[in-house]
């Protein structure tokens, strides 16, 4: 179902807190900047990067012995030493942007200094990430290789340094005998702009950043998952969570009223919405409404939360503090919900959750306001805490199982579906159906959803071996449903990256249990595995593995296919399902197998009232026999070329290109 390039980027919530971490601990314990401290900089500048490759480097060891443990660490260890090493190596730099900036350049004739508090850099460092975030997938990832990205980057990091090294430079006088000399601007907290922030200042800092963070992950896994699955639709809500700092920090754009209304306005819109449309899986607004609606939503609650931030800030010698708090904040919102929500939660209950945390803090930052506001948000309170018990138990409704973990969260529903007589078991994740079981004497031995006879991988099976015995592997298990067509003496591989999908298939399904197939079911990363085992001489392997907007990118590139032919007997079939609303993976498949030397033809097939979906499905072989076949012939598409399209590979892909910017509205059971 899922593999490890599918996996949120929560595994990142270490970044911004290593990164400010080291600039307050230096501020703190050796505050000012003299010229003697310029050698021990660099040191942590450069020695900061070969720092950071000695630990990745460390990292290969131990990761091998994190191999057999379940859940997330070993999933979030690589990028986490990888990503924090390189948060190392930017935040030795880090001391020299805000902490020399608060100190000011701008000498007085008399020799004073004016410090001028860096939060205006904080929105300018935002608007940046911004930029990136808009121009990564559409500008750079396209048009250039990973190889390319890392000498452009390490090009852009030498830069960097040498910028760093300036600033450290001509900030050398500025030590503790200057900075008691400066005169500060007023922070917008009561208080004397050179006292230490209380202690519940400091909370309350933390507090609001992990609340804006927790927004951000909450509404992203609620669109993604609740709403549509659409290819790159996490850009919106970040870009609306990047856009809030941008805002308020920029110090012209924070009309408090305004704001406190408009945040009551957007939660109460979103509790109507819930209250009346409690559905877990398929929410009443048209997707074309739901996601502008919950993304400018976002907005405004961002705002709130991080204008109260920006309005609680300290004065300049305490700006590190406050930026560690922010990072502190945002790395436990994401930690929460990226991390902690899969292990406590069986759903996705954190959206209503992050409602409630806003309407609480809500409550604590206007109580001076006035009873008025103490009486209205005491009322969202309640509010959400009565929706999130409603939402709760909607979860639960003609459900028999629900699971979740680090991969998603998995239901299996249990109903009457006509004109069927018996009972229909369905999986999903998400909004995604990932198979389904008619438990009558007659259908629970058949195909259904995405697997008739008709469809893509079907017709492999009936048309591919003339009656012998036949080795089947299978990239994404779901409900196992592929394993009706086993015969005596063929072998059904299935391969997947979920150990709840294994536990729901055996359990819940008898797909694989009364298959009359040997069945075996691999756990783990599909191409990890198949890459450690000796040919397997399959005669067809179906790929699986497409999961609404998450593509396993690395089951698509050249040195994929080459790993497929290697298990592949001669003749045998790649059959790769395909279906989806918003990217056109045709095409994809054809360069591929133009690359390999191999004819590749689509089978479109449609749903009817025995439980068939529509379906679409590549073949791939070399076998002109197996084409010719009457079935094959009567069903076979050609693909047409897209010659603009460029091959992947490890070193590169982008689906951008691969995108349906004209889909048509997705119906109530979207298609994988």
């Amino acid at each position: 179902m899922l593999s490890v390039d599918q996996l949120p980027d929560y595994r990142f919530w270490q970044l911004p807190i290593s990164k400010y971490s080291y600039p307050f601990f230096y501020d703190t314990h050796r505050p000012g900047l003299r010229i003697r401290d310029l050698p021990w900089q660099l040191f942590a500048v450069f020695g900061g990067t070969d720092g950071g490759k000695a630990a990745r480097a460390a990292a290969g060891g131990l990761l091998r012995r994190l191999d057999h443990l379940p859940g997330v660490l070993p999933d979030c260890a690589p990028a986490g030493i990888s990503v924090g090493a390189l948060a190392g190596d930017v935040s030795a730099c880090a001391r020299a942007s805000p902490g020399v900036y608060s100190r000011g350049f701008h000498a007085a004739p008399s020799g004073s200094v004016k410090a001028v508090p860096p939060y205006r850099l904080f929105a300018l460092s935002n608007f940046g990430s911004l930029l990136a975030l808009v121009a990564y997938p559409a500008l750079i990832e396209p048009h250039s290789s990973l190889h390319e990205q890392t000498l452009v980057w390490a090009g852009g990091f030498v830069l960097f340094v040498i910028a760093c090294v300036i600033v450290l430079w001509r900030g050398r006088n500025h030590g503790p005998e200057t900075a008691k000399q400066e005169v500060l601007d007023e922070p917008a907290a009561a208080g004397n702009a050179d006292s230490k922030p209380a202690g519940g200042q400091y909370m309350l800092w933390v507090l609001l950043a992990a609340c804006g963070s927790v927004l951000l992950c909450a509404v992203t896994n609620h669109l993604s998952q609740n709403i549509v699955a659409i290819p790159l639709l996490w850009i919106l809500p970040l870009i609306a969570y990047l856009l809030s700092f941008v805002l308020v920090f920029n110090g012209k754009f924070y009309p408090r009223h305004i704001v406190l209304g408009l945040a009551a306005v957007a939660l109460g819109s979103i509790a109507y919405m819930l209250y009346w449309d409690i559905d877990p899986v398929h929410w009443g607004l048209p997707v074309k409404v739901a996601v502008p609606f919950l993304c400018i939503s976002l907005l405004v609650l961002c705002v709130f939360c991080h204008g109260e931030l920006y309005r609680l800030r300290p004065g300049a010698l305490h700006a590190t503090s406050f930026y560690l708090c922010i990072a502190a904040g945002g790395a436990i919102g994401s930690f929460l919900v990226g991390v902690l929500a899969p292990l406590i939660f069986s759903g996705n209950y954190e959206f209503v959750y992050s409602l409630l945390l806003t309407s609480i803090l809500g409550l604590i930052v206007t109580w001076r306001l006035g009873l008025l506001w103490r009486g209205g948000c005491a009322a969202a309170i309640v509010l959400m805490a009565g929706l999130s018990v409603g939402v709760t138990r909607s979860y639960h409704k003609n459900v028999i199982a629900q699971m979740r973990s680090f991969y998603g969260s998995l239901r299996v529903t249990e109903e009457r579906v006509p004109p069927h007589v018996g009972l229909t078991r369905t999986l999903y994740h998400g909004t995604i159906e990932h198979g389904s079981q008619i438990f009558t004497d007659k259908s629970r031995t058949e195909p259904t959803t995405y697997y008739g006879h008709d469809s893509g991988i079907g017709l492999a099976l009936d048309n591919c071996c003339d009656g012998r015995p036949r080795r089947v592997g299978v990239i994404g298990l779901g409900t196992g449903t592929i394993a009706v067509y086993g015969r005596a003496g063929d072998v059904f591989r299935f391969y997947d990256i979920n150990p709840q999908v294994e536990r729901i298939a055996r359990s819940l399904f008898s797909y694989t249990r009364e298959s009359k197939a040997q069945v075996e079911i691999v756990m783990g990363d599909a191409r990890l595995s198949m890459a450690q085992e000796p040919p397997q001489n399959y005669d067809v392997i179906a790929i699986d593995a497409f999961t609404g907007d998450a593509v396993p990118v690395h089951l698509l590139t050249a040195q994929a296919f080459e790993l497929y032919r290697r298990h592949l007997r001669p003749g045998g079939v790649l059959a790769f399902h395909i279906s989806s609303q918003y990217l056109n993976l045709e095409p994809l498949i054809k360069q591929q197998a133009d690359h390999a030397r191999l004819n590749a033809v689509l089978i479109s097939s449609e749903d009817d009232d025995n439980g068939i979906d529509a379906a679409d499905w590549v073949l791939v072989t070399d076998n002109n026999e197996f084409l010719a076949r009457k079935d094959i012939q009567e069903a076979a598409e050609k693909i047409k070329p897209n010659p603009k399209l460029r091959l992947w590979t490890d070193d590169y892909s982008s689906l951008l290109p691969l995108m349906r910017w004209q889909s048509s509205e997705p119906p109530q059971k979207d298609h994988k």
